[in-house]
């Protein structure tokens, strides 16, 4: 007790023997609102509501008491039931906002209960009571939170290990067999716009958290992410595949989480087939990146033809060649790219390019004399679109596409 002061007496009660002797019908009246109020609690099992919450809330009343009656903060082992408390919590998947709100309720009640019946000359006791009842919710609320960040961090550190393991053993080959299977995403993020100067590493860890909370959100349990700020692999466990419109859907979510045009390949299979569909997503990503396909997500049925084209064999390097001599002419091989692309419509090719329809008639016909092949008879350009794509994936200037 500070000094020789009285304890605190309201309505003609002494404060704390009156809190004391109604611990226990006050602590059933905070968890009888508790679970009306708080869903989370409500879900919790009967014989731990009757049981470890209502004992902690008796617990924190009496502690109260104690700090009111003596006019000082609580102790480390006063706090130490709480810090517990909050620990379960976390284990137990309540969100820290929920504990928290459980306080202050508390709080509430217990103001109300000690000041019922106050009259005008009990204003100074009042204000003094409710003063040490905030330092002590203060006291609490720092003590409970540090408790509950901890034990989350603790295992937030053990899932992501957990999960890091698993994806490692999928990617292997060696994931165990389950229900369901995974949707393996193969994912390019541009960087951001405010990835650079002094806040850039920032920007690119919030767009990547932005990014995993929308994949954890349509996977039936957290996904499976090896990513960085550039993208990297993601696998989401779900019990069947999801049509091509929800994967899509997906991506443009990303997108819209990420506030960049993100590019994605994707497929799905069952643990043993991890590995093929994760090489096969990686193959069909680069083949997107490299033929300027536009963001969103692709599947190997998308780019069949330049998939195919891009393998390795003995015709990638004279397909190539085809044309080579337009190598020393950028101008040409840009009209060539386009004039493809739009269907052979030289007036749409000449308005995307910004050029007179006369100019796009000449690049062409030199096209032509350089190449031996004209783009404007389909039969050749069918070869001049092949030899367009087998020309991306060849030369050393032409090496693997860097993220």
């Amino acid at each position: 007790m500070t000094g020789d002061k009285a304890p605190p007496r309201i309505a003609g009660r002494a404060v704390a023997p009156a809190l004391r002797a109604g611990a226990a019908a006050l602590a059933a009246r905070v968890v009888e609102r508790l679970t009306a109020e708080l869903p989370v609690y409500a879900d919790l099992p009967r014989e731990e509501i009757a049981g470890d919450i209502t004992a902690i809330v008796r617990h924190n009343l009496l502690v109260c008491a104690d700090v009111l009656e003596q006019r000082r903060s609580a102790t480390e082992r006063e706090l130490r039931p709480q810090r517990e408390s909050a620990e379960l919590r976390a284990e137990e998947g309540v969100p820290l906002e929920a504990v928290l709100s459980a306080y202050q309720l508390g709080a509430a009640l217990c103001c109300r209960a000690l000041t019922e019946g106050a009259g005008p000359d009990d204003l100074p006791t009042v204000l003094e009571v409710v003063d040490g009842l905030l330092g002590f919710q203060r006291q609490l609320t720092a003590e409970v939170t540090r408790a509950y960040q901890r034990a989350r961090a603790a295992l937030d550190g053990h899932e992501r290990s957990g999960r890091h393991a698993l994806l490692a053993a999928l990617l292997a080959g060696e994931g165990p067999e389950a229900p369901g299977g995974y949707l393996a995403l193969e994912v390019f993020l541009p960087p951001h716009r405010d990835e650079s100067g002094a806040g850039a590493r920032i920007s690119a860890r919030r767009k990547l958290r932005r990014v995993l909370a929308v994949l954890d959100g349509f996977a039936d349990e957290p996904a499976l992410a090896a990513l960085d700020h550039s993208g990297g692999t993601a696998l989401l466990p779900l019990a069947a595949e999801p049509g091509w419109p929800e994967v899509r859907a997906l991506v443009d979510r990303l997108a819209l989480a990420a506030d960049v045009p993100v590019t994605a390949a994707a497929g799905y299979a069952g643990a043993p087939g991890v590995p093929a569909v994760v090489a096969r997503n990686a193959e069909v990503l680069e083949v997107v990146l490299r033929t300027d396909r536009p963001p969103g997500a692709h599947r190997l049925a998308d780019v069949l033809l330049d998939y195919q084209l891009s393998r390795p064999s003995g015709a990638l390097r004279p397909l190539a060649g085809l044309v080579a001599a337009l190598e020393p002419k950028p101008e040409l091989l840009r009209t060539l790219e386009v004039h493809l692309a739009l269907d052979l419509d030289r007036k749409a090719t000449a308005a995307r390019l910004h050029l007179h329809p006369n100019t796009v008639d000449y690049r062409l016909r030199r096209i032509h004399r350089l190449t031996g092949l004209s783009p404007t008879r389909p039969q050749d350009c069918r070869s001049l679109a092949a030899a367009l794509v087998a020309r991306r994936f060849t030369g050393p200037e032409h090496g693997p596409h860097q993220r």
